[in-house]
């Protein structure tokens, strides 16, 4: 397919983020303990990224913008039910379920960097939130921020079989549109 016949869906600042995003969450996930100056830059950035996204998702282009792709949870199921059943509708932007797993990735990521916040606030005495937690809960904390960076990986796997099945279904390569930002338009 010639370049002309593809419509420009992604853009570029989206397509930063995202490949930013998968950067920054697998540097912190991987270094945890180990490389704690790293772990909390990499934190820092993805904390940073997700502010960018909340404010692209009402200023960024028409594909990224949530009022043209949130919907209800009751939509997101129907159309997973229909991904099962190998009869999904295909979408030129985000699908009722992408648009779920992004809100599903924004809360985890959230809630693992505030709890990240947390712990490096008790445990190091630095940080954003340094001067609001105290000591005696950094297990707490710690306990909290692991779960959610867990639920966050689980939820990254859960988004690349999603992606995979996607670009199967559809016949078209999803992750290969999130890099160069261009998709196949809709058939007529």
């Amino acid at each position: 397919m010639k370049s002309q016949e593809l419509i420009k869906v992604w853009d570029l600042p989206l397509r930063i983020f995202h490949w930013l995003l998968v950067a920054g969450f697998f540097i912190a996930y991987l270094t945890e303990d180990e490389l704690l100056t790293v772990h909390v830059w990499a934190g820092y950035l993805v904390f940073g990224l997700l502010l960018f996204r909340l404010v692209w998702g009402f200023i960024g282009n028409d594909y990224a913008r949530f009022s043209n792709f949130l919907c209800s949870p009751v939509k997101s199921v129907i159309y997973v039910k229909d991904v099962i059943a190998l009869r999904a509708k295909r979408y030129l932007g985000h699908n009722p379920a992408g648009a779920a797993m992004i809100v599903l990735l924004l809360i985890s990521l959230l809630m693992t960097s505030i709890t990240g916040f947390a712990v490096y606030g008790a445990d190091q005495g630095a940080g954003p939130l340094a001067n609001l937690v105290g000591s005696s809960y950094e297990k707490v904390w710690e306990e909290v921020h692991e779960f959610f960076a867990n639920l966050t990986l689980l939820l990254v796997f859960v988004h690349i079989v999603g992606v995979i099945v996607e670009s199967f279904i559809h016949r078209e390569n999803l992750a290969k549109a999130m890099w160069n930002g261009y998709k196949k338009p809709e058939e007529k």
